[in-house]
């Protein structure tokens, strides 16, 4: 078993790696404007997947792993020279849905900042139903309630005598 470090650091190698083929040596052109997110290797680095995401239309995507996958030999080879590792991970790529999850939320919190400013236009004039201010308060100056409302009727008060 591989520890965590030296997977991270590898994984954070091999992402380096591709990227840099990616922009430099790979001219393929299905290959679109393509960014290397982020990469996971397995515990015991065998595998490894990289995460990428590209920019423009739904076939540009299809291009785009079309062509990481016919480069993918390519790639891997560079990725064991470069690493010098004993077994060189095969690699997968897949595409990042988290920038496209990010955007679809930003839409929706755009659509609920629109309502809420609706909202607060209506709200603009509306009076409260019922009175202005529903709580009791005191009847005199020096703050004592009326006895009505200490005990609900007149005359009974449910208090405890003051202790002597």
């Amino acid at each position: 078993m591989v520890d965590a470090a030296r997977a991270r650091k590898l994984a954070d190698r091999i992402q380096q790696v591709v990227a840099e083929m990616l922009e430099r040596r790979i001219k393929d052109p299905r290959l679109g404007f393509v960014t290397v997110t982020d990469t996971r290797i397995t515990a015991d680095l065998r595998d490894a997947t990289v995460y990428y995401t590209v920019f423009g239309s739904e076939a540009e995507r299809a291009d785009t792993a079309a062509a990481l996958e016919s480069a993918k030999g390519i790639i891997r080879s560079e990725v064991g020279r470069q690493t010098g590792v004993r077994h060189t991970p095969t690699l997968t790529f897949s595409h990042d849905p988290l920038p496209d999850n990010a955007r679809h939320m930003e839409d929706l919190f755009a659509e609920a900042r629109a309502r809420d400013e609706e909202i607060a236009k209506k709200a603009e004039g509306a009076v409260h139903a019922g009175e202005p201010d529903p709580y009791r308060k005191p009847d005199d100056e020096d703050g004592d309630l009326a006895e009505d409302d200490l005990t609900g009727e007149a005359g009974t008060s449910h208090m405890r005598p003051a202790a002597p």
